[in-house]
């Protein structure tokens, strides 16, 4: 081997490492109880999923669509939708703190909060 092929080798093998990493990282499940659920980029809820009890509630968007959120055990996911791919639904429970819940159809995100949204 070229010294030009093991230094190509050992660049490859860097980036791929730190790809794995940061994808590991941006997985990991968070430990924060603490999200937001933004509208149209307003926040619309900040709730504290340690003290909420179980429940359910629709929110509805301004184009007519909704979306049902559900809280259980301490979790929340988007259970119910009328939005045509149902990403939203397959998300499931939110986990991580880089993977928010996202309707793109009804402009809808639940994700964990910041620091300075709580």
């Amino acid at each position: 081997m070229t010294k030009s092929v093991k230094i190509i080798g050992s660049i490859v093998l860097a980036m791929f490492i730190i790809s794995v990493i940061i994808v590991i990282i941006s997985f990991r499940t968070s430990d924060k109880k603490t999200v937001c659920i933004i509208q149209d980029n307003k926040v619309i809820y900040t709730l504290d999923l340690s003290e909420e009890e179980d429940r359910t509630f629709r929110i509805e968007s301004s184009n007519g669509g909704w979306n049902d959120v559900r809280i259980e055990n301490g979790k929340i996911c988007i259970y119910d939708a009328d939005c045509p791919d149902q990403t939203c639904v397959h998300t499931g429970f939110l986990r991580a703190e880089g993977v928010p819940i996202v309707c793109l159809p009804h402009r809808l995100i639940i994700r964990f909060a910041d620091e300075e949204n709580k």
